[in-house]
């Protein structure tokens, strides 16, 4: 079980790519999650099921002269993801699980988030909690060992989007995201690590009506995470990450804190 706090400042949205400009948000994100690993066909595998809840402010313009200024407080969608490691990470016993903590091996993981309509939204709104349509992320992943305690982590992966059939009374398409991210991982003791961590966006381009709107997404983050057991069951984990969005100078601050405990 898995509950925490997550805070963003500066020129971000609860969705980067609606159609507004000279942004400032204070964004709030409450958060909990159920995690649980088990055994897929003999492979190890995790299911994790997150519901986030959001509040704050965001300002900002839309065209040339329309000003917004929206006060945010509602449940945002809920997601779920399934990850298996392909490749170097077999379902194990204690024993090899320990021993591969010992001398890691390099492990080729895949992933498939789902994220459903299940949010606060309001039709006549630009700024909502949630984004009413469905999506799903797709990911493969890859850790080496560099050394024992020294892990590298790359990732590439697609967001695909369904359509908003209600989006201001008009139907919104949105282009896949494409994204690609890296980690160096600092292993200090069983449970206890850290990283360095840096991921780009690209792509996320939108369509209102037909009309195809001027808003790629290019979105670079940089950031360091560091998780701290207490005890075998409970565990700190906070992280901090900075960005800057479409490449027009657009930057944001993020800040998480969460609590993790096994049942």
């Amino acid at each position: 079980l898995t509950t925490g706090y997550k805070y963003t400042d500066g020129d971000t949205l609860t969705d980067p790519s609606l159609p507004i400009t000279g942004i400032n948000s204070d964004i709030h994100n409450a958060f909990a999650a159920l995690f649980s690993t088990f055994n897929l066909l003999g492979r190890t595998s995790n299911f994790i099921v997150e519901l986030p809840y959001l509040w704050g402010n965001s300002q900002g313009i839309v065209g040339d002269t329309i000003e917004i200024d929206r006060d945010l407080d509602g449940l945002a969608d809920l997601a779920a993801t399934l990850s298996v490691n392909l490749l170097g990470a077999p379902s194990m016993n204690r024993e090899q699980f320990t021993a591969l903590r010992r001398d890691p091996q390099p492990i080729l993981g895949a992933s498939i988030r789902l994220v459903a309509p299940t949010g606060d939204y309001n039709k006549d709104e630009l700024i909502n909690t949630g984004a009413n349509r469905w999506a799903t992320k797709l990911e493969v992943g890859y850790v080496y060992p560099l050394h024992p305690r020294w892990l590298l982590e790359g990732e590439i992966g697609a967001w695909l989007f369904g359509d908003n059939d209600d989006f201001v009374g008009k139907k919104r398409e949105q282009d896949p995201i494409y994204s690609a991210e890296a980690h160096l991982v600092r292993r200090f003791r069983p449970g206890f690590w850290g990283s360095l961590d840096i991921n780009y966006y690209r792509g996320g381009q939108t369509t209102v009506d037909g009309e195809n709107l001027d808003d790629l997404q290019r979105t670079t983050k940089f950031g360091a995470t560091l998780l701290f057991p207490f005890n075998p069951r409970t565990a700190l984990k906070s992280s901090y990450s900075t960005g800057s969005a479409s490449g027009d100078g657009n930057n944001f601050d993020s800040y998480l804190v969460s609590l993790n405990r096994r049942l």
